[in-house]
């Protein structure tokens, strides 16, 4: 392709779609590679509502969420690679990037000064979780199962178990239970719901679906090559299974719905450096990579609770991008500082801040607490929290003026005085 471009976008879900929107409207020319077959990523069978209630300020499903962003990437013109699978991703220098990508037509190089890497996450699967047993019909990832009832209109079992609460995994329970299917139970090993409150009550107490804290499933039984149950055992403080517990529950399908993981393997092999601990690579306030001109937006940075977030991520990135280019190939940092992870803080992003900008964290506690406050350390910024759980991402703005008042930010969450 020998068309110029400003910003190549992997990925063409929500972030993807909002940076390329965002791109285009900056003045930026840019171009979406997206690896299936159409536009809008994981939303698409997302027929539950929840979409858009901070973006829009409207209650939305999945597919009426991310019609929007690709209605108004129609509009504004925005060239697209579909079935386009990356082959290659080099950064050469600060003003290029180069793409190696295979499409139905045959192989294309595309290149342009930024880059903006949002390909979202994959599903951890059983063995990453420890089930043994065989590999019957009938064990699926829920992103699988809801693909097969949501695209395909198939229902892929009558009695499920579902393995993980997180919002995923609530969620399908619900779908099942309203398809007719039979749900045993929700198996969850920590001792609290991995996924948001409202999702806990909406889709199990508001249907009678058991949930079970602090169990996991240690194998799973087949007959006739088809899941025919699952064993269930207590775990203990260290998360193993405690012997004498087990349980067997009869199912014909198990789900594992056990979180996401960023797929972060090519801008990795580019060079990112990654954060063990989100998964994702390093970033500093605007979204860069350790890598300039390279960005990052949505699950592929951070695994986010709501597609708002992604979307915010993905236009922030645009402007970064915008940014960049404008700097002639460069943004401004006036040395960039580490930002510590404090006082019951497991993870977030931003890694760096320079203090020219304003920040926006995203992260996680590590275990729940009730009346506390965010804080940088030391420095005049507090957000008070009633109740801060694993489950909930916080979300918090810190002035720039903020961040260059302490030497080494540290992220914190304290109980309030």
């Amino acid at each position: 392709m020998s068309k110029a471009y400003d910003v190549l976008v992997m990925g063409g879900g929500p972030a993807g779609l909002a940076a390329a929107t965002k791109a285009a409207e900056l003045g930026l020319r840019p171009l979406i590679i997206e690896a299936r077959d159409r536009l809008g990523g994981v939303p698409l069978q997302c027929i539950h509502p929840g979409f858009g209630i901070h973006y829009f300020r409207e209650d939305l499903t999945g597919p009426e969420f991310v019609h929007r962003f690709i209605s108004k990437a129609e509009e504004l013109g925005i060239p697209t690679l579909l079935n386009a699978h990356v082959l290659r991703a080099e950064y050469v220098s600060p003003a290029r990037k180069v793409l190696e990508v295979i499409t139905p037509e045959g192989t294309r190089v595309v290149e342009a000064p930024t880059l903006i890497y949002a390909v979202g996450a994959r599903e951890r699967n059983r063995y990453e979780i420890g089930i043994g047993g065989p590999n019957p019909a009938g064990v699926m990832t829920a992103g699988e199962a809801q693909t097969l009832m949501d695209i395909y209109g198939v229902l892929p079992g009558k009695r499920v178990l579902i393995v993980g609460s997180g919002d995923v995994g609530l969620i399908m329970a619900r779908r099942f239970a309203l398809e007719g299917a039979e749900v045993v139970g929700v198996v969850e090993i920590l001792p609290y719901p991995s996924g948001l409150p409202r999702n806990v009550q909406q889709c199990l107490l508001d249907y009678g679906i058991p949930l079970y804290l602090r169990h996991a499933v240690v194998s799973i039984k087949e007959e006739g090559g088809r899941v025919s149950a699952a064993v269930v055992a207590e775990v203990g403080e260290d998360l193993r299974p405690l012997p004498g517990t087990e349980e067997v529950m009869g199912c014909d399908t198990v789900i594992i719905a056990t979180g996401l993981v960023p797929r972060a393997s090519t801008i990795k092999r580019m060079g990112a450096a990654i954060d063990s601990r989100t998964g994702g690579p390093y970033v500093n306030e605007w979204l860069e990579t350790s890598l300039p001109g390279v960005f990052v937006a949505g699950n592929a940075l951070i695994i986010n609770d709501y597609v708002d977030y992604a979307v915010e991520q993905g236009e922030l990135a645009a402007e970064s991008a915008r940014a960049y280019i404008e700097g002639g190939y460069s943004l401004p940092t006036a040395g960039e500082k580490r930002v510590r992870l404090g006082r019951n803080v497991r993870l977030a992003i931003p890694q760096y801040v320079s203090g020219l900008r304003d920040a926006l964290f995203y992260g996680r506690v590590s275990f729940p607490e009730d009346s506390v406050i965010l804080r940088i350390k030391g420095a005049p910024y507090k957000l008070p929290l009633i109740k801060a759980v694993p489950a909930v991402m916080f979300r918090a703005r810190v002035r720039a003026e903020v961040l260059r008042e302490v030497a080494e930010p540290v992220l914190e969450v304290v109980p309030r005085a």
